[in-house]
């Protein structure tokens, strides 16, 4: 079996930090390339840390390489953008495109991203809405091998409060017994 070579994108979140864990383990990857905004120290013989402004598509291009799977779970929040809608987009949409484009030019065959449960482009609600938009333009690209995971409420250590998330995660524990169907 050829070893692929792999890019995950957004390391350095609550979801990019338990995937970099896996995947550094991870004997069908001979490569992982990790692209991030800010350095980060990593210690492992086959990964790379490629510092990428990802505003800039030619850079973003060459720190990509040729992948033959990336991982994308780069995403933002609200407090990070202070509210500016714009900015929320460019990252968590524009970023992702510009790099499945890119992925796709290169002759890459499997991607996959982190969404969010209820993403519709069709929702009066703003997040949901182009998390929807986002997952349209994925699916309209004929990428070969798409996956988009759409996860609820995030359980894990982070480095900053989220107040709803504490109120959903206390919400979602408390009926959790209930079966699913």
């Amino acid at each position: 079996m050829k070893l692929k070579k792999t890019t995950l994108i957004g390391a350095t979140g609550l979801i990019g930090n338990q995937l970099l864990i896996m995947l550094q383990d991870d004997s069908s990857f001979s490569e992982l390339n990790i692209l991030v905004r800010n350095s980060i120290k990593v210690d492992h013989p086959i990964v790379r840390v490629s510092i990428v402004d990802f505003t800039n598509e030619v850079s973003s291009r060459e720190a990509l390489g040729n992948s033959d799977v990336v991982f994308c779970v780069l995403v933002t929040t609200n407090k990070k953008v202070n509210g500016d809608k714009i900015k929320y987009h460019e990252i968590d949409f524009n970023i992702p495109i510009d790099l499945v484009k890119s992925f796709l030019n290169s002759g890459g065959q499997q991607f996959l991203i982190v969404s969010s449960y209820g993403a519709n482009s069709k929702s009066s609600n703003f997040y949901l809405s182009f998390k929807g938009e986002l997952e349209d333009s994925l699916s309209n690209l004929k990428i070969p091998s798409l996956s988009i995971f759409q996860p609820s409420f995030l359980l894990g250590r982070r480095k900053e409060f989220r107040l709803t998330e504490v109120i959903g995660k206390a919400f979602m524990r408390t009926i959790s017994f209930f079966p699913a169907y």
